[in-house]
Parts: structure tokens; sequence; C-alpha cells
């Protein structure tokens, strides 16, 4: 799946064009350094996270209807503290490595690998979700291809491309 994501004023736009032809548009404000969907496309093909947000869109699903898929499979929340539907837990396992590597990157600290580990299996046990494994050296790659991007993005004038190529498994 073709993914471009376009530099705007205020708000960036996301389109997708899947495997069999259909497109899929969307829109979202600034927030961070880098587009929120950007480090999720990283952090989900460093993982091979094929059931996450990017599986479920290139399955079909619109973008603004996952955090929908998302609430009806039980995520939970300090409002829904229940065990998610199996269907999900992928999906909620990558929020909480893109917040995670969100966090490292707009800190510029760096963080050791092992706090990465630890923060990503808290965020999980908070959304009662497995923690998983992420080793070092898939860290390392997430951080070199976020950062890359950070320094390309914050150059980018309104307009300018991104065009991501996901190879990852559909959900």
């Amino acid at each position: 799946m073709r993914i471009t994501i376009i530099k705007g004023e205020r708000t960036d736009q996301v389109q997708a064009l899947r495997p069999d032809g259909t497109r899929v548009c969307t829109s979202f404000p600034h927030k961070g350094p880098i587009p929120h969907d950007a480090v999720h496309f990283h952090v989900e093909s460093a993982l091979a996270m094929g059931n996450a947000f990017w599986g479920m869109v290139a399955g079909g699903r619109h973008p603004d209807e996952v955090a929908a898929v998302a609430k009806a499979g039980g995520h939970a929340s300090a409002s829904r503290a229940a065990v998610p539907d199996e269907a999900i837990i992928q999906l909620v396992q990558a929020e909480r490595a893109v917040e995670c590597f969100e966090a490292d990157l707009w800190s510029g600290s760096g963080t050791s690998p092992q706090t990465i580990r630890d923060t990503v299996a808290a965020g999980c046990a908070q959304s009662l979700v497995p923690a998983f494994e992420i080793s070092d050296e898939a860290i390392n790659n997430i951080r070199s291809s976020l950062t890359g991007l950070a320094k390309r993005w914050s150059s980018a004038v309104p307009g300018e491309r991104l065009v991501l190529e996901w190879a990852g498994a559909t959900a």
C-alpha cells in the first residue's frame, strides 16, 4: 500500500492507495515534530505489526474508523477497564509503542533501550494487553528512521509529500 502524507499549514493530509486500487484520505492536526501516523508506520513496519493501524487500513478500514474499532473492541481506558478483544491487541500494543517513541523523539534525550521496553510494557499493562519483545536493534532502527524523518519534515514546506510503502500483512 502506498501511503502519502502531505504537509499542510495547520493540518496534514494522509492518502493511502491500497493494493486493490481503493483510496482513502483523511486529515489530522499537527502534533509533535512528525506526523503521528508516520510514527505508526515506522514502528509497525520495524516490529512486523501487521494487525495494527496500517494493517487495518490496508485491510479496508478507514483511518478515522480505527479508533472506533478499538473502542468497540474494549480498548481499556480509565472508564472502560476490561481486557480488549483479541482482534485489537496488536493495535493497542502499537499505540503504546508509538507513544513511547514519540516521547523519546520529542525529549531528544535518547533514553536507554531498556527504558523504552519498560515504558512500552507499563503502557501495555495499563491497557490490559500483553507486553511484547523489542530488541535493541529494532529500537535503534526505529529511532534512526524517526530522527531522519524529523529532520526532513521540519524543513518541508506545505504541500511537500512523504511517500511510504506499507508491505506488512493486513488485518
